[in-house]
């Protein structure tokens, strides 16, 4: 009995580390690259930030935890509910451009900022969807899901795992909302962001994989992706 509490003790304290050396990272670097220094120096420390999240679960894994990778195989199913959560959810930010923000959003200054960002070109914009949507989302899912959420559900009962890995998702992207967004909007985005990041950890723990949250993630992304569409390149 003193052994296993005394590996739980460990395991939590080892949890609660990589939270530590993970969780502020992903908005160090947004702040440095959109707020203290929007320039070479904040895009280097963005990169930086961005490399270390992605090195660290792998890293604390094999060397600190003394597993193995794997890539997540979907055992348990979970697609349906993934395409269903995803078409739910990407339908209700459709629905709140439309009804709530489209009215409180400047297309023009979005253009211009994408025009000094380099996503006024089409071309450029559907490369970017094409990462966002097969690169950054699978990778979201490993850090965010995997990573996080399993460290959350060491230190916490389950559904506070939930909302706790969601509360972290959401951090770094309302320092990138406010860039773009007035606080009214900024904060409606986030609302959507947590209720994903929720969504997505609760699938991470019904379905012990990556993958039917990457599906749901996607076609969220999806519909992102669709607004962001018309507001740069629907003039009409």
């Amino acid at each position: 009995m003193l052994a296993g509490l005394m590996a739980d003790i460990a395991a939590r304290k080892s949890a609660l580390l990589a939270l530590l050396l993970f969780v502020p990272i992903p908005s160090l670097g947004s702040v440095m690259g959109l707020w203290i220094a929007p320039g070479p120096f904040g895009k280097t420390v963005y990169f930086l930030c961005k490399l270390w999240i992605l090195i660290l679960p792998a890293i604390w894994l094999v060397k600190v935890e003394k597993g193995r990778l794997s890539l997540s195989p979907p055992r348990h199913g979970g697609f349906g509910f993934a395409v269903g959560s995803g078409l739910i959810i990407g339908a209700g930010i459709i629905a709140a451009y439309g009804y709530l923000a489209a009215s409180h959003i400047n297309p023009s200054h979005l253009r211009a900022l994408a025009a000094a960002n380099g996503f006024d070109r089409v071309e450029i914009y559907l490369a970017f969807a094409a990462y966002f949507t097969f690169i950054n989302a699978p990778l979201e899912e490993y850090v965010w899901r995997w990573f996080v959420f399993t460290r959350c559900e060491t230190l916490l009962p389950r559904r506070a795992a939930v909302a706790v890995a969601a509360a972290c998702f959401t951090l770094h992207h309302i320092i990138v909302l406010r860039s773009f967004l007035p606080w009214s909007l900024t904060v409606l985005g986030a609302c959507g962001v947590f209720i994903g990041g929720a969504v997505w950890s609760w699938c991470y723990l019904r379905y012990r994989s990556i993958w039917p949250g990457y599906v749901s993630h996607a076609i969220v992304d999806a519909a992102i992706l669709a607004v962001g569409w018309k507001l740069l390149f629907d003039t009409a």
